[in-house]
């Protein structure tokens, strides 16, 4: 019969375990793997029937792996060079995203400038990409009535995206908009390829639903 100390070792390291698959940070679920194979490693090292050399062994290439993965994690970002605009959208919009992936998804898109009037969606017809306002103002429109206003940060185009078929409002610059455009099939196939990205763009995709319907709100409440 096991000691009561070694038990709880026993269960510390299956809690750690568990906790790591609430990680959406691969470096920190890692982290918590590494520690919680650690443990199971003192744990089987420890029982009273002798040490399980099998198991230890096989922990220990599991944490082998997970160390070297965490070297080439922290080499991999150490190379990447963001520009000034992609450092802030990374601080501020796409903090979830691993550095490596969010360079992938930045630089697929393509930076634009529009000028006040520009139309960058139509409602009733299909848009080609989706947009994210990197800096400028737009009036969204809902059967020629503005029902909001969007700057910096609003995505374009996302229900579209999501859902498919046609825009759902005209969105009109209000004054000179520069915004990054991705195209949608070429975003759909980078996303199937990358189960964490596509993770981080539905948390990015639900934030700013809650983000345009408060100002909806605040838009209908102030009319």
């Amino acid at each position: 019969m096991g000691s009561p100390y070694n038990d709880l070792l026993g269960h510390f390291s299956f809690t750690l375990t568990a906790l790591s698959f609430f990680m959406r940070d691969i470096l920190l679920l890692r982290i918590l793997a590494i520690a919680s194979l650690l443990v199971g490693m003192i744990y089987n090292f420890r029982i009273p029937e002798g040490p399980l050399w099998l198991v230890i062994f096989w922990l220990f290439v599991l944490l082998s792996i997970n160390i070297l993965r965490i070297v080439i994690h922290v080499i991999e970002n150490r190379s990447i060079s963001f520009s000034e605009e992609e450092q802030e959208l990374f601080r501020t919009i796409f903090h979830h995203f691993p550095p490596v992936e969010f360079l992938k998804f930045i630089r697929l898109g393509e930076w634009r400038t529009a000028e006040p009037g520009t139309i960058l969606a139509t409602q009733g017809k299909e848009i080609e990409d989706l947009k994210l306002i990197y800096n400028g103002e737009v009036a969204i429109l809902h059967d020629s009535n503005e029902i909001s206003r969007a700057t910096d940060g609003t995505l374009i185009g996302e229900m579209s995206y999501i859902h498919g078929g046609e825009a759902t409002a005209t969105v009109r610059v209000l004054r000179a908009t520069r915004y990054i455009s991705w195209q949608k099939g070429e975003l759909r196939r980078l996303l199937k390829r990358n189960p964490t990205m596509d993770l981080c763009m539905q948390g990015i995709f639900n934030e700013d639903l809650v983000r345009k319907l408060m100002e909806q709100s605040g838009v209908q409440e102030s009319g």
